[in-house]
C-alpha cells in the first residue's frame, strides 16, 4: 500500500509537467477511492488511515479504534460497548500469519497515516503513546523520522515517561540505525531494523542536500522490500509520501512538486519489483485531497486558452529548495535585504517591498521563531506567479485516483474501507479473524473465567492490567505492550495489550486469555 498524502489529480498532472515525462503512476491507473469519515465528509488523515488499514471508518484523529458516535449518513455506529473499541490493521493481520511486515513514511512515524496501522488510541496527537505502541507491535522494517518520541526528555527527546525506547528495540533483537550511510550498508544477514533518520520529520526530497545523511523515500523503500521479500511466507509495506500534504496546506507548489515526484520514485522501485516477482500486488491512493489545487487561477481567466507551459512551470523550475528549508537559511539574518537575496537565489522570486515586508513580520526576534512558516508565506506567492489556484489550506473531500498494479489489482469505484479487504484477499489473511484473536475485551471475558480486573495506575504514564483470583494478584499485562507478567515469567503476546480511555475498557490478545486459562485451572 502506497499513499501520497494530500494528492489529488492536479497535484500529479503539475508533477508530471514540471518532469517533462511519464509518472510511474501513469501506468496504473484503475478507478477512484472515496474518502469521506464517520463525522465528516471531509476527512483528516487518521480517520482515513484507519479505514483503509483496518476496513472501519472512525471519528475524527482517532487511530485504528472504532468510532464514537457516527454523523454521516451510510457509515455502521457501533453498538455503545464497541464504541473506542481497537481494531486490527492489515499490517497486523499479515503479522499475525507469520509475514514480514514494514512501514516507510517521510513524516514521523508516529504520524497519523503510520500510526493507523501500527497502534490504536483516539487522539492521533499522542505521539508518546503511539511510539510505545509501534516499538512492541513487533513490527520488521520501520523508515521514517521521529527519534524524539523513542528517547526520554533526560536525553535530549521528547518521551514524558523516562524511557529509552530504543534500548528496548535492541534488547528485542533490531538493529537501530540514524543515517543513509547506515541504510545502504545494511547487510543481507538483516531482518528486523528501525531507522529513523531525523528527530522529528525529514526533510523534503527537494531540500535533502542541506540533510545528506537523509536516505531518499525510494532508497527506503527499496531497502525495505529487499529485507522483507525474504520472507517466503509473503510481506506487507506501507510506503507513505507524508508531505505532499504538508506543502499542500502551505498553498507551496515548490514542495508539491518535490514530494509527489519522489513519492513517485518510490512507486517506481515497487512497480519493478512486483514486475519482476509477478506475485505483488501495488496499490497507490491518497487518503484526502488537500488545498483544492488548480493549474489556471483568478488571473488567468481571459488568457487560459492562450497560456503557453513555460507560464506556469518557469517560474517553478527556478526554485532550487522549498519554502520550509529557506525558513532555515534566514532565520539567523532576518533583514530585508538578506530576505530578497535569498529568495531570489533559492526559490527563484524577485520580491516587492510588501511581499518582504510580509515574511519579516512573520519573525518574532524575541524568540528566535518564525510565528509563520515561510513556505506558508512563499507557496502563494510561487503560485500567484505560475498561475495555480487554490481554494483552501485545508483538506478536501473529492474522489481520488486508484492505482493498482498485479495479481488482485482492483478496478472501479471504491470506497476507502474496501481496500484493506482487497490487500488481505491478496495474501490470504483474514482481518476479522485477526480482530478476535487480537483484541478480546478484558473484563467481561476474565469475569468469565472467576478472574478479577483492575487497572494500577501507581504510574500514570505506564498503566498496567492487574488479573486477580480470589484477591490475589496472578498476572500482570502492561499496557501499549505486548508483555504479560504471570508465575515470576515474561511473556510476549501475539499483539498489544490496548487500554481504551474514552470507555476504561482493556482489551487483550487471545493468547493471553489461553495462557491464564490454563494457570486457573
Amino acid at each position: 500500500m502506497m499513499v501520497p498524502d494530500g494528492t489529488s489529480s492536479t497535484h500529479t498532472t503539475l508533477a508530471r509537467w514540471y518532469k517533462n515525462a511519464p509518472l510511474a503512476l501513469d501506468e496504473m491507473p484503475v478507478g477512484l477511492v472515496r474518502t469521506y469519515g464517520g463525522q465528516s465528509i471531509i476527512t483528516d488523515s487518521a480517520p482515513a488511515a484507519t479505514a483503509f488499514a483496518t476496513s472501519y471508518k472512525t471519528s475524527d484523529k482517532y487511530i485504528g479504534v472504532l468510532p464514537g458516535p457516527v454523523t454521516i449518513p451510510g457509515v455502521s455506529e457501533p453498538s455503545s460497548e464497541d464504541q473506542y473499541k481497537p481494531v486490527a490493521s492489515i499490517l497486523e493481520a499479515a503479522n499475525l500469519q507469520g509475514m514480514s511486515v514494514g512501514i516507510v513514511c517521510t513524516s514521523t512515524v508516529q504520524h497519523a497515516t503510520p500510526a493507523g496501522f501500527s497502534a490504536h488510541w483516539t487522539d492521533r496527537n499522542n505521539y508518546n503513546e503511539i511510539a510505545e505502541q509501534q516499538v512492541y507491535e513487533d513490527i520488521d522494517v520501520m523508515f521514517g523520522g521521529g527519534s524524539d518520541y523513542l528517547i526520554p526528555e533526560s536525553e535530549g527527546g521528547k518521551r514524558t515517561d523516562g524511557e529509552d525506547l530504543t534500548e528496548v528495540l535492541v534488547s528485542r533483537g533490531y538493529s537501530y540505525i540514524t543515517t543513509r550511510g547506515e541504510l545502504l550498508d545494511l547487510t543481507s544477514s538483516v531482518s528486523k531494523v528501525w531507522g529513523l533518520f531525523a528527530s522529528n520529520a525529514m526533510a523534503h526530497d527537494m531540500d535533502r542536500e542541506l540533510h545528506p545523511e537523509e536516505p531518499s523515500l525510494a532508497e527506503m523503500t527499496e531497502a525495505a522490500i529487499e529485507i522483507l521479500s525474504k520472507n517466503p511466507k509473503g510481506f506487507f509495506l506501507l510506503v507513505e509520501g507524508s508531505q505532499v500534504d504538508w506543502s499542500s496546506h502551505a498553498n507551496d507548489p515548490v514542495g508539491v512538486i518535490s514530494e509527489t515526484l519522489a513519492f513517485d520514485d518510490a512507486v517506481q522501485v515497487s512497480l519493478d519489483f512486483a514486475k519482476t516477482d509477478g506475485k505483488t500486488l501495488v496499490m497507490a491512493f491518497t487518503d484526502h485531497g488537500n488545498g483544492g489545487m488548480t493549474i489556471g487561477n483568478w488571473a488567468s481567466n481571459s488568457t487560459y486558452s492562450k497560456m503557453p507551459l513555460s507560464a506556469v512551470i518557469d517560474p517553478l523550475k527556478n526554485a532550487t529548495m522549498t519554502g520550509y528549508a529557506l525558513m532555515e537559511l534566514l532565520r539567523n539574518d532576518v533583514t530585508a535585504d538578506n530576505v530578497r537575496s535569498n529568495v531570489s537565489a533559492h526559490y527563484g522570486l524577485d520580491l516587492n517591498d510588501d511581499e518582504v515586508a510580509n515574511i519579516m513580520s512573520a519573525y518574532n526576534a524575541t524568540s528566535g521563531e518564525w510565528d509563520v512558516d515561510t513556505d506558508y508565506l512563499l507557496g502563494p506567492m510561487m503560485s500567484e506567479r505560475s498561475f495555480i489556484g487554490w481554494t483552501t489550506s485545508g483538506h478536501t473531500g473529492e474522489d481520488v485516483t486508484l492505482y493498482a498494479y498485479g495479481p488482485g489489482a482492483p478496478s472501479g469505484l471504491l470506497d476507502n474501507t474496501e481496500l484493506p479487504h482487497v490487500a488481505a484477499k491478496a495474501m490470504g489473511v483474514d482481518l476479522e479473524l485477526t480482530n478476535k484473536a487480537l483484541y478480546v475485551e478484558a473484563e467481561t471475558t476474565f469475569a468469565c473465567m472467576g478472574l478479577g480486573t483492575g487497572i494500577d495506575s501507581a504510574d500514570p504514564q505506564n498503566l498496567e492490567l492487574v488479573v486477580t483470583c480470589k484477591g490475589k494478584e496472578v498476572a500482570r499485562l502492561t499496557l501499549s505492550t505486548d508483555i504479560l507478567e504471570v508465575c515470576g515469567k515474561t511473556c510476549e503476546l501475539s499483539g498489544l495489550v490496548v487500554y481504551s480511555e474514552k470507555s476504561g475498557k482493556a482489551y487483550v490478545p487471545q493468547d493471553a486469555i489461553q495462557l491464564l486459562k490454563k494457570l486457573c485451572r
